[in-house]
């Protein structure tokens, strides 16, 4: 049999066949549909990977490749009966560069080991998302993740240096770059990030740090309509140079995430909506310039009530109300969480026009609205579905994002989830690119089969 056989040439190399340690495997937090691997191969080094690959097509299994499983899209579940290949094993920071400001790590490292790692360096990785605790840099890689700081960092494409990923011919590419200047022809790297393991299989990277910052301070603001949000951004794009984060709230998210982790709710939900800012930078004078700002933008009337947190300990409690989206989308299950890019301009006129429809057509749901903003970011919950409005629930806002030029996907990826959306915001000869570029990598198609193209 072709299983036993894969097992003879994976020998030496930790795996799981026990049938209730494979249920773990089965799917990532998308809640999409679980399906049973028939093996997990967890390799601790690139020349295992390179062996479980080579294997892989010897035997013409399928295979997925795994790290945290942490994603919404569906894009790590594998299909039944797939090789799973987890990454979880290797977890090591291999080098951390305090004069360049590089840290080089395996794919499985978790995001929080990288922050704690380097900031005990004197340095700083600003990626950041509330699943730190869990995702593998390997697949914020892969799914060119953004999080709290794209604003003023960029996404993880801006933060990777160089990669080495294994291609589905075990071709190993060492392109551990270390230098932000680099302009020696096509950077292949980028080929691999954001493109969801479609075209190979990333091992290890190279990663760009920040000095670390020595203050950071936040502020929760209530504000009286949209229009006054795009003001503010405008106010503190311009004024405060150190702004890292621009996170904004709906009151209907505001409260049911306050509710959801049994906190208070900040105003007692009084406004329609909210802005929570953060700051970074060098300790002298940087609170004194940012409660000034907040002081100057409470005079003008742009801002109604702001609430400046005494202690780490009051600023983390209003972060974890913003964090709290996962514990929320539980408590209105069944639910579709759209992560949506819709441009600044466009967003009250896509906001207003998607809830009127929303609440006209599934009058019982419920819709939930927060984002990142500053980058266009925009995510939309709405639960208490049955399982019969999902589909048509995506079809409706799907509709409505490319109506106004958005992208179906600002940062969780295609997956499996939105792939039959991808029309959307890719044209018939962007596809046709992408389906080309993966029949030259990932010949018989059978790594992470199914995701993002057919």
């Amino acid at each position: 049999m072709a299983q036993d056989k894969f097992i003879g040439l994976i020998a030496g190399i930790s795996y799981i066949q026990d049938a209730d340690q494979l249920e773990k495997y089965s799917t990532d937090s998308s809640g999409y549909e679980a399906a049973l691997p028939c093996i997990v191969v967890r390799p601790v080094t690139t020349d295992e990977v390179v062996r479980v690959v080579n294997a892989c097509s010897d035997c013409h299994l399928g295979y997925t490749i795994q790290g945290g499983l942490t994603g919404l899209a569906g894009g790590a579940r594998p299909d039944k009966g797939d090789v799973v290949i987890s990454l979880e094993l290797m977890n090591k920071i291999e080098e951390i560069d305090t004069i360049g400001g590089t840290v080089v790590v395996q794919a499985g490292v978790v995001l929080e080991d990288i922050q704690n790692a380097v900031q005990e360096s004197g340095w700083y990785f600003p990626l950041d998302l509330g699943a730190r605790g869990s995702c593998q840099i390997g697949g914020n890689i892969s799914t060119n993740a953004g999080g709290n700081k794209v604003f003023r960092y960029g996404t993880t494409r801006e933060l990777v240096l160089g990669l080495e990923v294994v291609l589905p011919d075990g071709t190993v590419l060492n392109m551990l770059n270390r230098v932000i200047k680099n302009n020696t022809g096509l950077d292949l790297k980028h080929l691999f990030i954001g493109t969801e393991g479609r075209y190979g299989i990333v091992t290890r990277a190279c990663l760009r740090l920040f000095p670390k910052p020595e203050a950071r301070f936040s502020a929760l603001t209530g504000l009286n309509s949209f229009n006054d949000v795009t003001l503010l951004l405008k106010e503190a794009r311009g004024k405060v140079a150190e702004l890292s984060s621009f996170e904004v709230m709906w009151d209907n998210y505001l409260l049911k995430a306050s509710q959801s982790i049994n906190k208070p709710a900040p105003f007692n939900g009084q406004y329609p909506i909210y802005v929570l800012l953060e700051v970074e930078g060098g300790v002298e004078g940087l609170e004194e310039k940012f409660n000034r700002f907040l002081e100057r933008q409470l005079e003008s009337g742009l801002v109604a009530d702001v609430i400046i947190p005494q202690s780490e300990e009051q600023a983390k409690a209003i972060w974890k109300i913003r964090d709290a989206s996962g514990e929320t989308m539980a408590k209105i299950s069944p639910a579709v969480a759209f992560d949506i890019g819709i441009p600044l301009k466009n967003m009250q006129t896509f906001i207003e026009e998607t809830i009127n429809a929303l609440e006209e057509q599934y009058p019982t749901a419920v819709n939930l609205l927060f984002g990142h903003l500053g980058d266009g970011n925009l995510h939309l919950t709405t639960g208490c579905l049955t399982p019969e409005q999902l589909l048509p629930v995506e079809e409706l806002v799907y509709k409505l994002t490319g109506k106004y030029n958005g992208s179906i996907t600002a940062e969780h990826g295609i997956g499996r989830i939105k792939k039959p959306f991808l029309s959307v915001s890719r044209s018939a000869e962007q596809i046709k690119v992408m389906q080309n570029i993966r029949k030259l990598f990932n010949v018989n198609d059978l790594q992470n089969k199914a995701r993002v193209i057919d």
